[in-house]
């Protein structure tokens, strides 16, 4: 991992992956990934497979996860992840500790943000619940997804979140648990910072140089609010 120099320890937006970074829903995807694929008669895969791919966009992430389903069947892969996504969207929760974070980075004045391989039907839904009594899209100045952009690691949704923020390559912070999100942030030419509670294991982050890797929502928090 890269140290951070005095220079650098201020940022002025933190851009957020979602699933798996600030939302408990590893395990669920992964399990509606193969659930999806055994849907339309696919080999399913292993759960390491089927996590690998979280934070692709969903048909970028399918397809890989199921190469032996033929392309004609891929429309009815995405429905049939629908399906499954539909039975299981309400068992998905913030890791603990991330609304005290987010809160505190408001409180200093940071621009928040989400870049994600969900769909934006899929983040606005989930930013339209409550929780201790705020509603969820008003923690973030800016959101990008996958299909409204282009899916990870195409730099695309950074440059994007960038130009409407009026923010500075230098002056972003990109957070998340897979080498998608890293490589994203290399690509747009932004620092990033690694978590290990999520889908990838975290000995991949090292060739992505982030600045930390962060092993539970509290120390994030921490070392956001030292170097941040």
């Amino acid at each position: 991992m890269s140290s951070i120099s005095t220079s650098q320890r201020h940022f002025d937006c933190i851009t957020f992956d979602w699933d798996g970074t600030l939302f408990d829903s590893t395990a669920i995807i992964t399990r509606c990934i193969q659930g999806a694929v055994a849907e339309v008669g696919g080999t399913v895969p292993s759960d390491k497979e089927a996590s690998y791919v979280i934070g692709l966009g969903l048909m970028q992430a399918l397809a890989h996860a199921a190469p032996d389903v033929p392309k004609e069947k891929y429309p009815a892969l995405g429905e049939a992840y629908k399906r499954q996504w539909a039975l299981h969207v309400d068992d998905i929760s913030f890791f603990p500790g991330t609304m005290p974070m987010l809160r505190d980075l408001q409180a200093r004045g940071k621009k928040l943000a989400v870049a994600t391989g969900k769909s934006r039907r899929g983040l606005d839904e989930v930013l339209q619940r409550e929780l201790d009594g705020i509603k969820l899209s008003h923690l973030f100045d800016a959101t990008r997804t996958a299909d409204q952009t282009a899916g990870k690691p195409d730099p695309l949704m950074l440059n994007e979140l960038m130009q409407e923020l009026d923010v500075k390559p230098e002056r972003m912070l990109m957070i998340g648990d897979t080498t998608h999100d890293l490589l994203l942030a290399r690509n747009a030419g932004v620092a990033s910072v690694g978590v290990s509670f999520g889908a990838h294991a975290h000995a991949d982050f090292a060739q992505y140089e982030p600045l930390f890797v962060a092993h539970s929502m509290k120390e994030l928090h921490v070392w956001l609010l030292e170097n941040a």
